[in-house]
């Protein structure tokens, strides 16, 4: 696991919202938290990490079908990554390493949560997001459904379970 360092630098270092600090040449690109000298442990995201880390294939697809973005690119980790931040500047640190060509990604973030929790909350901003998105349809049959699917909806059990599917151990998973 990679080891946080003392703040200042280098440009490749990330001060983590914690306090400590840690050079992005040290994260692997299967990592998907680290270990902190503050004692608590942070998630690793990186851009090159697919959406189906956190939701199903099918969602995903869908996702990308719906939601038209800014920069034309499909919907993915970048864009519910900008979603987390938003939500919660103040958990989340990020570098751009596009220029960077002894990494293999060109973004990356880190948060004050630790890689579970952090996929709970992209969890319940992509619903947050599926609600907004029902409340412009005309179609109530599919607004009350949709609903009555969310009275439902378990987040922590959903996390839960496709964590364990997708057998987040092993830095080697496959889409759900």
């Amino acid at each position: 696991m990679a080891e946080p360092r003392v703040p200042g630098g280098e440009a490749s270092e990330l001060s983590l919202p914690c306090g400590e600090s840690i050079d992005y040449h040290d994260l692997d690109m299967g990592l998907r938290e680290i270990a902190c000298g503050c004692g608590e442990t942070h998630a690793v995201v990186l851009d090159i990490h697919p959406l189906s880390r956190f939701v199903p294939e099918d969602l995903v697809a869908v996702l990308d079908d719906a939601i038209e973005t800014t920069d034309g690119t499909p919907f993915g980790t970048m864009h519910v990554m900008g979603m987390v931040m938003e939500e919660f500047p103040d958990r989340v640190t990020s570098a751009d390493a596009s220029d960077d060509g002894t990494v293999g990604f060109t973004r990356v973030w880190l948060t004050d949560d630790d890689a579970r929790r952090l996929h709970e909350v992209v969890v319940e901003l992509v619903v947050e997001l599926m609600e907004h998105a029902i409340s412009h349809t005309d179609d109530d049959a599919a607004t009350a459904e949709f609903e009555s699917q969310m009275l439902e909806f378990d987040v922590t059990a959903f996390v839960d379970e496709y964590r364990t599917h997708r057998e987040f151990e092993d830095e080697h998973d496959t889409p759900a």
